[in-house]
C-alpha cells in the first residue's frame, strides 16, 4: 500500500507523489504515518518531514509550520515554507547554527532575546534534518 503525499507552500509544490510512510512534527509531537492511518487534521510545527519513498529511500524536508490534513490514504501538508534537505548546505547550516547560538548569547532585552532563540532553533532544525541517519529495514 502507498500514501499519496502533496506539500505546498505559497510559493510552490514541494512534493507531489506517492509514498511509503512520512514522519511529521506536530504541535504535540512527531507522528508516523503509514497507509491506512486514522483520518486527522492538525497543525504542523518547525521541524523535518521524513519521506520514505516507495523505493524505501528516505529524503527529508523542513517544514517552517503549516497544516496537515491525513484522510484515505492522501497526506495534504499546506507549509508555509519549506527546504528540501537535499537543498541545504551543511556547511552553511553548520555556520548559521554557530552564529544563532553567538547572538543568543549576546541578546539584550525580550524581543531580542525572542529573535535570538527562534533563529537559533531554525537553525538546528536545519542541521538536524541534514545530519539525520534513516532507519535501517
Amino acid at each position: 500500500m502507498k500514501l499519496n503525499l502533496y506539500v505546498l507552500t505559497p510559493k510552490r509544490i514541494i512534493w507531489d507523489c506517492e509514498v511509503k510512510e512520512i514522519i511529521l512534527s506536530t504541535n504535540s509531537g512527531q507522528i508516523g504515518v503509514l497507509p491506512n492511518h486514522a483520518p486527522i487534521n492538525t497543525a504542523v510545527d518547525m521541524g523535518p518531514l521524513r519521506i520514505r519513498l516507495l523505493n524505501d529511500q528516505w529524503l527529508t524536508a523542513v517544514l517552517w509550520s503549516g497544516f496537515a490534513r491525513i484522510v484515505n490514504n492522501e497526506i495534504i501538508i499546506l507549509g508555509n515554507d519549506a527546504e528540501l534537505g537535499s537543498d541545504i548546505d551543511p556547511e552553511e547550516a553548520q555556520q548559521a547554527l554557530e552564529i544563532a547560538e553567538a547572538h543568543l548569547s549576546r541578546a539584550e532585552g525580550t524581543k531580542e532575546l525572542v529573535e535570538a532563540k527562534l533563529a537559533l532553533r531554525r537553525a538546528r532544525i536545519r542541521v538536524e534534518a541534514i545530519n539525520w541517519i534513516p532507519p535501517s529495514n
